[in-house]
């Protein structure tokens, strides 16, 4: 696809595309994405979920890697896996080894449902060139394992003021927009705080970069507003994957577990014709080991039943 052609333009061309009936601030709106048929939500979970266990903390007997991760989901009855970066191998993560993993997770029935990438974008702008690199080094291992997206993040520096950040962070993923775009990789920039702490926030973003390889990781527990809930209706229009919890942390919650309520975040994913991923991201205070079969189960029942 030629790089030129914007996200707007995208949607403008597509059959049945309309155009979206607001707009934030001075830029035009970029419409939500247009999907075919009823709500598709398939179920995946993420590496992130087992975090304490990738190494020795807990010793031999409760450590994993990210093969035994996809014995997991396969265990847990899930579609995908989403491979979070932080726990591949340091040394030897070669493209054999990749090759392998990628044979591992298909003679499993496990998909990549997608990746994800620490990077920061609001950084000084000496760093920017740096965190741009991790994004796209990224963006080609996503492509390799057959992850259809990235999860980025915009950043939570406090060395820029909020409007130079969010310039800054516009800037960089537009770069690699154009460069995941290559490789057929959809990025997902995520409601994780910082200069993405509203739906409005984020959103302005998603248009004023304008680009059709640009979604949102939709995450069920980060907005920490007054309503947690409309937030998430709104940005759920613009969603490429979903990381689902069992908590949200309204405002004047926010150190606090409040429970979700499942069905209504499933009801305002179909509601928004969502097809794709809820990848369960497990923070919740009980043991990973009891807490996660019982999210699981409850979450089959709602995406499936």
């Amino acid at each position: 696809m030629n790089q030129s052609f914007s996200r707007r333009q995208f949607f403008k061309s597509s059959v049945g595309a309309t155009l979206a009936a607001s707009t934030l601030g001075a830029v035009a709106a970029v419409e939500p994405f247009k999907r075919a048929g009823a709500p598709h939500l398939k179920l995946s979970m993420c590496a992130y979920s087992l975090r304490d266990y990738f190494g020795d903390k807990h010793g031999a007997d409760k450590k994993i890697d990210m093969f035994r991760f996809i014995d997991y989901c396969a265990e847990q009855g899930c579609d995908g896996a989403e491979l979070t970066s932080y726990y591949f191998p340091k040394q030897g993560f070669t493209d054999e080894w990749r090759a392998n993993y990628k044979r591992y997770m298909h003679t499993h029935g496990i998909a990549a449902s997608g990746a994800s990438v620490a990077n920061d974008f609001t950084v000084p702008e000496d760093k920017i060139p740096e965190e741009i690199s991790k994004v796209k080094s990224w963006t080609d291992r996503a492509a390799f394992l057959g992850a259809p997206y990235l999860r980025v993040f915009a950043g939570m520096s406090k060395n820029n003021n909020p409007e130079a950040a969010t310039k800054s962070c516009i800037a960089a993923l537009k770069e690699c927009c154009a460069y995941a775009g290559k490789k057929g990789v959809m990025l997902g920039l995520e409601n994780h705080h910082g200069i993405v702490a509203t739906s409005d926030q984020i959103i302005n973003i998603v248009q004023s970069v304008d680009s059709p390889w640009l979604g949102i990781n939709c995450d069920t527990a980060n907005f920490q507003t007054e309503d947690p809930y409309a937030d998430l209706t709104k940005i759920a229009p613009y969603a490429i994957n979903v990381h689902f919890k069992g908590e949200i942390h309204p405002k004047g919650h926010e150190k606090e577990k409040v429970p979700a309520d499942l069905p209504r975040l499933v009801k305002i994913l179909r509601e928004a014709n969502y097809h794709g991923y809820l990848a369960l991201e497990y923070e919740s205070a009980e043991d990973p080991w009891i807490g996660i079969p019982k999210l699981m189960t409850e979450l089959k029942s709602l995406i499936r039943g």
